[in-house]
């Protein structure tokens, strides 16, 4: 092959790299944020919907007051994952009301909510969520319990450092957005919403419980490993499942918060 082919064909292969590279910044986020296409039927409910004024528009909460225990109550703050809205979760977290009060987050361009999905977003998303759930009278603001599942695990993680929550659950949550940038053979720097629970972990020094699937093959268990490593104390419980077949674990999420001190005897 001559000197002028060598060089056409490199040229060539160096022009599709970067055009792959260039269409995947491009595109990464509506690969990371695939929003369903429908809003939560909150006919005949007895849910709240709490508006959540961000950059960009308005998005909300979905709350679901504790019964029947009197206020303030505590409260538990969930983030959804990626391919989810707040309204999937209404029925999950019936069993919940009996000993905490429920504040489902929607992210900016979910569920109706205005705005773009971002990193940047959704977490405004939780700190204005956070700050009307705090001078909320229904909610005790020191026993508020920040819970994220897959990609809500995230911004759950970031508010645990940039506010003061009672406790911290990830449920099949990742060190890193940027962790899986390889499978796209791309490098880290060009994800651009990083979600770096490992760095948000290194700063937090409460109680943590890390739920996850030994079977999970879209976020490995061993992320869930390294992030307890981060955090004197924490606590991991595995169960027998993949990443969306996971059942509830209210009983061990209960005993969690009973040993955090969220959670008063009659609470139990």
């Amino acid at each position: 092959m001559s000197v002028p082919r060598i060089t056409f064909v490199v040229a060539a292969a160096a022009a599709i790299v970067v055009i792959y590279l260039a269409t995947l910044y491009l595109v990464q986020r509506s690969l990371l944020y695939p929003v369903p296409n429908r809003q939560p039927n909150l006919d005949g409910t007895s849910v709240e919907k709490v508006r959540l004024d961000v950059r960009g528009g308005s998005t909300y909460g979905l709350f679901v007051p504790a019964r029947p225990l009197p206020a303030p109550a505590p409260l538990i703050m969930f983030s959804h994952g990626n391919a989810e809205i707040a309204g999937d979760w209404l029925l999950d977290f019936t069993e919940v009301r009996r000993w905490a009060s429920v504040l489902l987050i929607e992210y900016p361009g979910y569920g109706g909510a205005d705005g773009a999905p971002t990193e940047a977003s959704i977490v405004e998303t939780m700190h204005a969520a956070y700050d009307w759930a705090a001078k909320d009278p229904r909610v005790d603001p020191h026993k508020v319990v920040a819970y994220g599942r897959s990609l809500g695990g995230g911004p759950a993680a970031r508010l645990a450092v940039d506010r003061k929550i009672a406790a911290l659950i990830l449920e099949s949550s990742f060190t890193s957005v940027a962790d899986f940038a390889s499978r796209f053979l791309a490098p880290r720097f060009l994800v651009r919403d990083q979600f770096d629970n490992r760095d948000a972990l290194k700063a937090y020094r409460g109680p943590l419980l890390l739920i996850h699937g030994s079977r999970d093959s879209i976020v490995p268990i061993a992320h869930a490993r390294e992030l307890a490593a981060l955090v004197p104390g924490a606590r991991i419980h595995e169960i027998d499942c993949d990443h969306n077949d996971c059942p509830r674990q209210w009983p061990a999420i209960r005993q969690f918060l009973a040993s955090a001190g969220v959670l008063r005897d009659h609470e139990r």
